[in-house]
């Protein structure tokens, strides 16, 4: 026995070096950690629990016969974070450059299998250089056969990825489909077609950080949702946002201790400005409103008229979708509701119930929105509240209005609860704007038609830019001072915690897409 048990450590320390000592030298010379390292990282210590150690390639073409290595560039496995069970799987670079071959595919697949069954997140690290060539289409159908699962799983159990390294061609939809997307600047990045095809092709030189690299899809593309300055930041802050969100569709996200205090935030009565045109940061009003250093946002550099991320208010977790009045007036264009509308369905996807702060003056004008698509694009956040079953909250701060005010989850498409500021103003559009259309004529008569317009601006404001008319029809449920909002949130979170809404029976709806 004591000889098969040095064979089998044998074995097991071939499987530990991965490409061998140079390789993974290589690795840190590039500023990376190497696979192993970064799953003892990201788990809880000695909760590794590794399958697939011993696994090799069985194709033979091209020299492959001569090369190979145990684990074939892919640690799979389960453990914890936390002490919460989650199912990981890390490419390892040193082997074959990370390519996926068949054997590598299956790896990932039983994982994900796995995950699936059992009810727990998956995460991937992703670190290769793509489709193993040698293999041809049996590569290529390992990838299918992952994409085919992370469709399945796809509100099923949460999915994570982290672009540690390279993540190219038909590698990138598998993290496409996943919920959310990790990069690291300066050493990873994602690009369906490489700098030198783009320069064959359109001619055009980019490099590629340029093209793909982590602050290119955190600012233009949106494709990331965390850009991080390196592996150990981008380990951590994946970690962080597994704490807002459950295990599993079937569960509720995880709570943490909480004792009522004081809940009263007076700065907020004094934060909406006097001039309905003067900016504010809604990140401020979203600090006073949820626990102290609790908000995690997404998506930050990506579509920055509108806000979204992760809090706990009395140690509850909620998704927060906020217009910033700071960024483009609040305004809502193509990517700012695509953005919400993506946040908005994995909220309601692992049952987190969301809290909508409004101050939107309407959607954005022009022919670039309109020629991209900006009425089925906007269409898609509409569809997002109308679909979401979990508790909704709405707080409208200052500005809603014309149709942006029926998409910012209002009450007519299912909100639970509408409160407004006595700062709200509900309307059909600006009071300027209303009284040179309704007044068009009186204005034009008028011996003095800019005093008159003021006067028919001044006579709208008071009829119509106010929270009262919408509050007299229940459209809004209560008008509250700013400093009891907080306590007003926790109350009617917990009012709505048992909230059993169902949908109409039916396979899916068709979002316009």
């Amino acid at each position: 026995m004591q000889e098969k048990l040095a064979a089998l450590h044998n074995l097991q320390s071939q499987a530990l070096l991965g490409g061998g000592k140079k390789r993974l030298e290589s690795q840190h010379a590039k500023g990376k950690l190497t696979a192993r390292e970064r799953v003892d990282l990201l788990l809880d210590k000695n909760s590794f629990q590794e399958i697939g150690m011993l696994v090799r390639h069985r194709s033979s073409d091209f020299g492959l016969d001569q090369e190979k290595y145990y684990g074939d560039g892919v640690i799979t496995g389960f453990g914890t974070i936390n002490g919460r069970k989650v199912y990981v799987f890390s490419q390892d670079f040193t082997v074959f450059g990370g390519s996926l071959s068949e054997a590598h595919a299956k790896k990932i697949c039983r994982i994900m299998d796995l995950a699936m069954q059992n009810g727990a997140p998956v995460i991937g690290l992703n670190d290769s250089g793509g489709a193993r060539i040698q293999e041809g289409v049996l590569s290529l159908g390992g990838y299918a056969d992952i994409f085919y699962r992370n469709t399945l799983a796809s509100g099923v159990v949460p999915q994570l990825s982290l672009i540690m390294g390279p993540c190219a061609g038909g590698a990138v939809y598998s993290p496409a489909i996943t919920d959310f997307i990790f990069m690291v600047s300066h050493t990873s990045y994602m690009f369906v077609t490489g700098p030198n095809v783009v320069k064959t092709v359109t001619h055009e030189e980019v490099s590629s950080e340029d093209l793909g690299g982590a602050l290119a899809h955190a600012s233009k593309s949106g494709v990331t949702h965390f850009a991080c300055d390196n592996e150990v930041h981008c380990i951590m802050q994946a970690k962080q946002l597994l704490s807002y969100i459950p295990q599993n569709c079937e569960e509720l996200p995880p709570a943490t201790a909480y004792e009522t205090a004081d809940e009263l935030r007076p700065k907020l009565n004094d934060i909406i400005p006097e001039t309905a045109s003067q900016p504010y940061d809604m990140r401020e009003v979203i600090e006073h409103l949820v626990d102290e250093n609790s908000f995690l946002e997404t998506h930050q550099n990506y579509a920055e008229n509108i806000v979204v991320g992760f809090a706990r208010i009395g140690g509850k977790s909620v998704g927060i979708v906020g217009n910033q009045p700071n960024h483009l007036a609040g305004v809502l264009d193509i990517n700012a509701s695509k953005k919400g509308a993506r946040f908005v369905r994995f909220c309601d996807a692992f049952n987190i119930p969301l809290l909508v702060l409004v101050d939107v003056p309407g959607f954005l004008p022009g022919t670039d929105q309109e020629w991209h698509g900006i009425i089925s694009e906007g269409a898609k956040l509409l569809y997002a509240f109308c679909e979401a079953t979990v508790p909704k909250v709405t707080v409208i701060t200052r500005k809603a209005y014309g149709g942006a005010y029926d998409v910012m989850n209002s009450k007519h498409i299912g909100a639970d609860m509408n409160y407004a500021w006595p700062s709200a103003e509900i309307a059909v559009m600006g009071a300027k704007g209303a009284a040179e259309i309704i007044f068009k004529k009186e204005i034009a008569q008028a011996a003095n038609p800019e005093e008159k317009l003021t006067e028919k601006v001044a006579e709208y404001t008071e009829k119509f830019a106010n929270p009262y008319l919408a509050a007299e029809y229940g459209f809004v449920d209560e008008i509250i001072e700013p400093s009891k909002t907080r306590q007003k949130l926790m109350e009617s979170f917990a009012m709505l915690e048992n909230k059993a809404l169902k949908l109409p029976r039916k396979k899916h709806g068709n979002i316009p897409l």
